[in-house]
């Protein structure tokens, strides 16, 4: 929808600004909708379309890493056969539920958030917002809302993260980074060298071996790889069988509960697991395939694990398609990458699969009665709010788990929090941190992307309700039934 087609919005202050329209923000709207029919709200996107990393991220073969039945909304179940999810796929099914819920006309499309400044006195938040026009230009205007709710995601738009290597402006090929891939890149037949070892390369290696002349994986050092199918067999039978609510429902509580178990399970035997995975890896790969170059250092969970679907990957690596080489950059030459082995690995196309640059807020500024606010020196509230700012809801999913499970537990409380005001009369809530609470890292994650912003993610504490689980059902207990007035939250 573009900006001349939105409908005529309420006079503000709004009672909620949505800042980001991607799963986050279309399923907090749609909780506002159904439990807060009261509220006046609107969605300020920065970019020209619905459906944020789904409607960015364009690189061949982009895909979910979450099973869908955990990834959709509990409230629209995935009817698409597949359950790991192409990215054109999970874009259309999020516009879906937007103009189903009547959600589109309420988004403010080409509006992005330069800062919000709490008013303690007027109760209020005031947003300086940047505008921009089809015809290029560019205004700003300042909008106001009683509540935030921020569901930006947590890492940059505007930028990836790409090291720079030594001498690579020896090369004559072409560089590519996943996050802005050129749309019209003719990669058919040529050489390709994906640098990275993570969910990007895993995903994009074998889309670009369908049609390139070879692909090179390169890594630092290796991932956990695991086959999964792409199609789930009890979802599809549940759904022969029953209502598909009912079938939707069963199939997100199945993959919840096997995710906590096997989570748990790594964390409890980590030796074990890892040996379980690598035997894995080992039977996907055949004979000829190094174990090597997928028998990481760490424990199972200090990172990610990569998931590819029917062992995709693998397949192409036993075909000869796609190779592996763990080593490190040394520099490049004219034809390709030369390592500290001393090997070159020749290349037309470098596709730097390096990573995210993380930030925070969607990179807003945030001021609370004129003085800044840090969110790296904040603490996370429930994992949803930061520590000494009013009013404000912070949409951050699970590491080790579906981003939107965590994300409609973060709606459903923000609708909460809303009644709960209305009834007793209250215009804010802020969290107060007590001195003896003990601060500890926000995520426990070694990542590469995660320790480089360690110091932009607030922290947790060493106690409720300052803890972040990273657990599904704790979360469900502390959010969804747990005491809103919990005597962290001051009210007034």
């Amino acid at each position: 929808m573009s900006t001349q087609q939105q409908v005529q919005f309420a006079p503000e202050p709004l009672d909620v600004l949505i800042i980001g329209a991607g799963l986050s923000g279309i399923g907090t709207a749609r909780a506002l909708t159904d439990q807060c029919p009261d509220k006046r709200f609107a969605i300020l996107e920065a970019r020209q379309a619905i459906g944020g990393t789904w409607d960015l991220f364009r690189y061949p073969g982009i895909r979910s890493d979450s099973d869908m039945y955990t990834l959709s909304y509990s409230f629209k179940p995935w009817t698409e056969r597949k359950a790991i999810a192409d990215g054109p796929d999970i874009r259309r099914y999020i516009e879906e539920t937007a103009e189903e819920a009547g959600i589109t006309r309420f988004i403010r499309f080409c509006h992005r958030v330069i800062s919000a400044n709490w008013d303690s006195p007027s109760a209020c938040w005031t947003l300086e917002v940047e505008i921009s026009a089809t015809d290029g230009s560019v205004r700003q205007e300042q909008l106001q809302a009683r509540m935030l709710a921020v569901c930006a995601g947590y890492y940059s738009y505007a930028e990836g993260y790409r090291p720079s290597f030594p001498e690579e402006q020896r090369f004559a090929g072409q560089f590519v980074h996943p996050q802005f891939w050129p749309e019209y890149l003719d990669y058919s037949g040529k050489r390709i060298v994906v640098i990275g070892s993570g969910a990007t390369a895993v995903t994009l290696v074998p889309a670009l071996a369908d049609k390139a002349a070879h692909v090179t994986m390169l890594q630092r050092s290796p991932s956990y790889v695991v086959s999964r199918p792409l199609v789930d067999g009890i979802a599809q039978r549940l759904q022969r069988w029953l209502p598909l609510p009912v079938a939707h429902a069963l199939t997100r509580w199945k993959n919840v509960l096997v995710g906590i178990f096997f989570f748990n399970m790594a964390r409890k035997h980590p030796d074990m697991f890892k040996r379980r995975l690598l035997d894995m890896a080992r039977d996907q790969m055949g004979p000829d395939i190094d174990p090597k170059h997928f028998s990481p250092s760490y424990k199972p969970w200090d990172q990610r694990i990569c998931a590819v679907p029917d062992g995709d990957l693998f397949h192409d690596l036993r075909a000869g398609r796609v190779s592996v080489v763990t080593d490190t950059v040394a520099g490049f030459s004219e034809h390709g990458v030369r390592l500290e082995s001393g090997e070159e690995l020749p290349a037309d196309i470098v596709v730097t699969a390096t990573g995210l640059k993380l930030n925070m807020l969607g990179d807003m500024r945030l001021n609370v009665d004129g003085k800044p606010v840090t969110p790296g020196e904040c603490m996370a509230y429930k994992g949803m709010m930061l520590s000494d700012v009013p009013n404000m809801i912070l949409t951050f999913g699970y590491t080790n788990s579906s981003w939107t499970l965590k994300a409609e537990l973060t709606a459903n409380y923000t609708c909460r929090l809303l009644r709960y005001m209305d009834r007793k009369s209250l215009s804010v809530a802020v969290p107060r941190r007590a001195p003896e609470v003990q601060e500890t890292p926000f995520l426990d994650f070694t990542s590469g992307y995660v320790q480089r912003a360690a110091g932009l993610l607030p922290k947790q504490g060493d106690r409720k309700p300052w803890q972040v689980y990273q657990n599904y059902l704790k979360d469900k207990l502390t959010i969804q039934y747990g005491r809103i007035d919990d005597g962290t939250l001051d009210f007034h």
